[in-house]
């Protein structure tokens, strides 16, 4: 006996008038098997069935796109542009979802996005080539949807210790003596947001800073760092010249980031991000000052080929941001005072 044809199965046009919301139905069921994919994925950073593992990050939005285009085929028979906007705008809705439900935060789901949409793409135009090449595009729906429920169970995400330091080096320079300069290093208090609120990782969610004070302790410099929704840490100076040249290495207390104040993913000094030193540079010219700043940080996921250049950018941003932000206070008229 001839097996039916997927036609037969699927018609390849409505006959009767399309249901309320139908156009949404597809959709909807493609965020919610990403959703019900993301309820499974809750495990401790590193471990099994953590959000950032690469069975999560690459199959999750690729399943939703498969799911999306099967439940759409099952009406009538779509375009190959359909395949790829209804999957996006499906993961558009997944990661909507995931942030009302709390799963994600909004700066995870601003800098995954772009790759989501991608793997979405993919996954619903392979699911429109089934739909049109096989007569059971149920068993590879499901076969597929499982596929990051199995992985999971079996494998983490590597432990960031011998994961290479990266470091991004921007300069600006100054019209003011290095002294003048050096001081604003040193003191940066009562940071408004329209000094520094170009920051791309600000605009995207990361709490802007209130000041920077420093103290000669007896270890030597120690600068209090305090940001929005209650982020405080310290600098700690290991190598610095007055007026020529500070290495600041940060330290995180217990408390340093409330819960809630950070997406777990991108926690400062956590499994998958850190930053390890700052230094600044000064070099007089005359009466100006070139100002060098050389961040370091570390970078460890199982997509490093996406997550850095996305760090690199949003690092090297920020230290553009900042360096014209002490360029600004060094400029500001009538700026004087002891070193």
């Amino acid at each position: 006996m001839n097996s039916p044809k997927y036609d037969e199965i699927f018609p390849p046009s409505p006959t009767a008038r399309s249901m309320p919301y139908s156009f949404w139905w597809p959709l909807v069921c493609g965020a919610l098997a990403g959703l019900l994919i993301r309820l499974v994925y809750m495990g401790d950073p590193g471990g099994r069935y953590s959000a950032m593992m690469a069975s999560f990050i690459y199959l999750s939005p690729f399943v939703v796109g498969m799911v999306t285009v099967y439940v759409a085929e099952r009406s009538h028979r779509r375009s190959w542009g359909y395949y790829a906007w209804a999957s996006v705008f499906a993961n558009v809705m997944y990661v909507l979802g995931s942030l009302v439900t709390l799963f994600e935060g909004i700066i995870c789901a601003i800098v995954i996005f772009p790759l989501f949409s991608l793997f979405g793409a993919l996954g619903g135009l392979l699911m429109g080539l089934v739909c049109r090449l096989t007569n059971w595009p149920r068993g590879t729906v499901y076969s597929v949807a499982a596929l990051p429920l199995v992985l999971g169970a079996f494998v983490g995400t590597p432990a960031p210790n011998n994961d290479p330091l990266l470091s991004v080096q921007r300069e600006v320079l100054v019209q003011a003596p290095a002294e003048q300069v050096w001081r604003h290093l040193m003191d940066a208090d009562a940071i408004a947001p329209a000094e520094v609120e170009d920051a791309w990782m600000y605009r995207i969610g990361v709490p802007m800073p209130l000041a920077g004070v420093t103290e000669e302790t007896p270890e030597g410099l120690v600068r209090d760092v305090r940001m929005g929704k209650g982020i405080h840490f310290t600098q700690v100076a290991r190598d610095w010249e007055p007026g020529r040249r500070v290495q600041w290495q940060y330290r995180f207390a217990p408390d340093s980031v409330p819960p809630g104040a950070l997406d777990d993913h991108v926690r400062i000094g956590g499994h998958y991000f850190d930053l390890v030193g700052t230094t600044y540079t000064l070099t007089p010219r005359g009466g100006q000052t070139l100002l060098e700043i050389d961040m370091q940080y570390r970078v460890s996921t199982s997509f490093d080929w996406y997550a850095q250049p996305i760090a690199r950018w949003l690092i090297g941003d920020f230290s553009e941001v900042i360096l014209d932000f002490y360029r600004q206070r060094s400029e500001q008229a009538g700026d004087a005072g002891p070193a």
